[in-house]
């Protein structure tokens, strides 16, 4: 069979699969349309099937002809809760949702390098698991593990691929060791003491203590974290008050913190520490309480460097030499590290970015869209590097 013609015959099934999947949107663990079509796909595909896995998870096993390790292959289901703008004919029917991030694609993309690689069992020397995760914007991928995913065939190696509209069309990013962010979530309370804005000496005000809070907390990025340790923290949510001439009581805000590097171990070198002293001194010089919590959501995800080369060796092949494939690392959080952190693994990135296609929007904006043409590229990176990992 000839791979690239096989691909390019299915192209408007592709097409149709990604299109179906935008138009109908669905959040994290609550993709039962999504996972009922992609279980009924790969069961007509000949697989041995797994449905329920992390709720609407599902895992797909194809055994080959001889015996061997298992690579997995990963695809992420999950929509956003992001009201899409695109006037296109597949536009998300589903109110204040939308797949603005592309997970409609590796879906799809993953179905069809699924039906290829089932006619490939003779050249298989073990067994892949096609994996459709659910929720991966919220860490999906750790309840699949903690339900078993690596286990029954025991994993090997894992790989996955990200359609990413920052970098143009036809070119593939990636590298060796850290790819993407580790990924905190933070939640603080400020509490003061509510009252009248004409008399704000009755009153103790958080607003002012955030918005100092807020300020301050930048100068961790540019004065206590080297330059050669990109920090981005951000806050993006702040919610108080229910009237001009009221002083709120409190204060709620929220926000991220994402770096790559490996934290010192002592407390004060630890980003969370440095935030809540300065989130402490604040609030003690402004006469206000707060409660602060840190959630981890995403380590960084790092490539293994022989599964990197092996990436690297097929997209030169499909690609050709020269700038086409790029170093490249993500501020993006992934959690895909939580197959990284277990198996030997490779996390790249699949440009998508063209504007005449009006589909250099970037991820989680309500224009966000993609060049299809580039799902061929994607399937057949799936297909090759697959057959290449049971080659070597």
């Amino acid at each position: 069979m000839n791979i690239k013609k096989k691909i390019t015959s299915l192209k408007d099934e592709l097409i149709e699969l990604r299109r179906d999947f935008h138009k109908h949107p669905e959040l994290g663990f609550k993709e039962y349309r999504t996972a009922e079509i992609v279980a009924n796909y790969l069961e007509k595909c000949g697989l041995k099937v797994k449905r329920g896995i992390a709720r609407t998870g599902v895992v797909a096993l194809l055994e080959g002809n001889a015996p061997g390790p298992t690579l997995l292959l990963r695809a992420d289901m999950d929509a956003l809760p992001i009201q899409e703008e695109n006037e296109v004919p597949y536009k998300s029917v589903n109110n204040g949702v939308m797949h603005a991030c592309g997970h409609d694609a590796h879906t799809a993309m993953l179905l069809v390098a699924a039906k290829i690689l089932s006619n490939y069992k003779e050249k298989i020397k073990g067994n892949i698991k096609f994996v459709f995760q659910p929720n991966e914007e919220v860490g999906g991928a750790k309840v699949m593990v903690e339900e078993g995913v690596l286990e029954n065939p025991l994993v090997d190696a894992a790989m996955a691929l990200h359609l990413w509209t920052p970098i143009e069309s036809g070119k593939i990013g990636v590298t060796a060791g850290p790819i993407t962010a580790t990924l905190d979530v933070f939640n603080l309370k400020i509490k003061g003491k509510g009252g009248h804005t004409g008399y704000p000496e009755n009153a103790v005000d958080p607003i002012i203590a955030a918005a100092n809070i807020i300020q301050t907390i930048q100068t961790i990025q540019t004065r206590e974290i080297s330059a050669l340790k990109p920090t981005i923290i951000m806050f993006t949510k702040i919610k108080s008050g229910v009237k001009s001439n009221i002083i709120p009581d409190t204060v709620n805000l929220g926000g991220t913190i994402r770096y790559f590097y490996k934290e010192g171990v002592k407390d004060e070198e630890k980003i969370n520490k440095r935030f809540e002293r300065i989130v402490e001194a604040i609030c003690r010089a402004y006469r206000t309480k707060y409660k602060l919590k840190f959630y981890n959501e995403n380590q960084s995800v790092i490539n293994n460097l022989n599964m990197t080369k092996l990436v690297i060796t097929i997209g030169e092949e499909l690609l050709g030499n020269g700038d086409k494939i790029i170093p490249y690392v993500s501020t993006a959080g992934e959690d895909f590290s939580e197959f990284a952190n277990k198996v030997p693994s490779v996390f790249y990135f699949v440009g998508a970015g063209n504007i005449e296609k009006e589909s250099h929007y970037p991820h989680h904006n309500p224009r966000f869209n993609i060049d299809e043409d580039v799902m061929l590229i994607g399937v057949e990176m799936h297909v090759r590097s697959a057959l290449e990992f049971f080659n070597k």
